[in-house]
């Protein structure tokens, strides 16, 4: 049995009683990475001299927070210093950053141990992690289809049992939707509970750093070492950070569920509506109600979301231009030409496709008509949350209207594969917090049950999503590799 078959409170707890420590731990994952991450392909970068070195430090110590000691991966878009940070793209390719993330230093400070970087779609933009510029990350589930993305990676990791904990980014689901596909849990946080200081930028009112686990207790650990107000992210909120675990009690009783009839309709599978379906009996069960509702803008959705993070992706990815860092093309004739060649030849085609349409919705001409509208959108599907948060407590539908599709399958259709994101984006849009947890599987893949709460009310959210994982076992599946 591998260590990390259990949860990170087991792990704490075998810590503290000096039965394993540190080291063990961190020879356990890269153990694990030697003997399954050739079939994975999770990781893109290994810290293995400087995570063999903290963990001989804190050999023999003991520390009251839960995540002492623990090993962890980070998606290779969050920055840390002296360890390459490459957005899986060829324009960061030798990328080494000088400072860390605020994520980092709130890990480091509770000696987390960095085992290493995970691979992701390039700078965040895409859905099944076939577009970094190093390799295709594969589903431990099913190594002929995707893990999701952009986070892939770091779901493929925890699921495949390489580490215990991940940290990702959602910008449109990029965290939820990997963690459905690889039957684990991950979290998109408030937009400005968790600083992006350090995140490398694609949507600048989108993005949100969060935590990918096995199970919901190890993700309320993670999420509160991660929170806070941050005076280098402005858009960080001064509120108090709970105690997640607290909330952790099983009782459910009297909840209000809200079940959107947009999320159990069309283009959802029959297995994904019926996984959902059994676990609204089981949150019944345990004493919550539930009771069909609209989010009548939700169908507008898509849309909006790839008109305004294109755009901020357009302005946030003008700064790679072969001057100042990143790749530079050789020997260019003038000024124009290092531009061009720079971008043309740094960029994936996704990253690129992106650009050109924010671009254009930006230019002069097009803005009201694109931009502009989508803004406007953006506000109806928020007051339409915003309306069913009067009455219920929480909404709950699928993460994802199908399970993992094969890998090469999305790739000449984008317009279908964008379209595969209708029941994550929303959340974005009105920057509320959402929870995947597994709940369920059709011929051997993974299901997720997406619990959606109101803004800085992640409690909640733990609370149902704890309650319904200790009276199902999906969490305890693991992958066969």
């Amino acid at each position: 049995m591998s260590l990390f078959d259990q949860s990170i409170t087991d792990l704490h707890e075998l810590l503290h009683k000096k039965e394993i420590n540190v080291s063990d731990l961190v020879d356990e994952s890269y153990k694990r990475i030697n003997e399954v991450d050739g079939k994975v392909n999770a990781f893109l970068t290994l810290d293995e001299e400087n995570a063999r070195n903290k963990a001989k430090a804190l050999d023999g110590k003991v520390g009251d927070n839960p995540l002492f000691g623990i090993p962890a991966g980070i998606k290779d878009n969050i920055v840390t210093k002296n360890l390459i940070t490459t957005c899986a793209s060829k324009m960061l390719e030798n990328f080494d950053p000088i400072y860390d993330a605020t994520v980092m230093e709130k890990l480091n400070a509770e000696n987390v141990i960095t085992i290493g970087k995970l691979n992701m779609d390039e700078f965040a933009m895409g859905s099944t992690t076939e577009n970094s510029a190093f390799k295709v990350t594969r589903n431990p589930w099913n190594l002929d289809t995707v893990p999701g993305g952009s986070s892939g990676g770091s779901a493929a990791a925890v699921a495949s049992g390489q580490i215990p904990f991940a940290l990702g980014s959602d910008t449109g689901g990029s965290i939820r939707q990997p963690a459905a596909f690889c039957g684990v849990v991950g979290m998109k946080p408030t937009y400005g509970r968790v600083s992006r200081y350090g995140l490398v930028a694609f949507a600048s009112s989108l993005d949100q750093i969060g935590p990918i686990t096995r199970n919901v207790r190890d993700n309320a650990f993670v999420l509160q070492s991660i929170s806070g107000v941050d005076q280098h992210d402005s858009t960080t909120v001064n509120k108090d950070v709970p105690n997640y675990t607290d909330s952790l009690t099983g009782d459910i009783k009297g909840l209000k569920i809200a079940v959107p009839k947009e999320y159990l309709g069309q283009g959802v599978s029959e297995a994904s509506r019926q996984s959902v379906l059994d676990a609204l009996k089981v949150l019944e069960g345990l004493g919550a109600t539930w009771e069909e509702v609209s989010l009548p803008h939700s169908e507008y959705g898509v849309a909006t979301y790839y008109l305004l993070a294109s755009s901020e992706a357009s302005a946030n990815l003008a700064r790679f231009d072969g001057v100042r860092y990143g790749y530079r093309t050789p020997n260019p004739k003038n000024l124009m030409e290092l531009y061009k060649k720079t971008r043309s030849e740094g960029f994936g085609d996704e990253v690129k496709r992106r650009i050109m349409l924010g671009t254009y919705a930006l230019s002069s001409g097009f803005y009201d008509a694109y931009y502009k509208k989508a803004q406007q959108a953006r506000t109806l599907i928020k007051q339409d949350f915003d309306n069913i948060f009067e009455k219920y407590d929480v909404i709950v539908g699928p993460t994802t209207p199908t399970p993992a599709y094969k890998i090469g399958e999305m790739v000449d259709d984008q317009v279908t594969m964008y379209a595969r994101d209708l029941l994550t984006i929303p959340v974005n849009l009105a920057g509320l917090p959402g929870i995947s947890v597994p709940c369920g599987f059709t011929n051997g893949l993974p299901l997720g049950l997406q619990i959606i709460g109101k803004h800085f009310d992640e409690e909640t959210i733990y609370r149902v999503a704890h309650a319904f994982e200790q009276s199902t076992n999906y969490h305890e599946q693991k992958p066969q590799l």
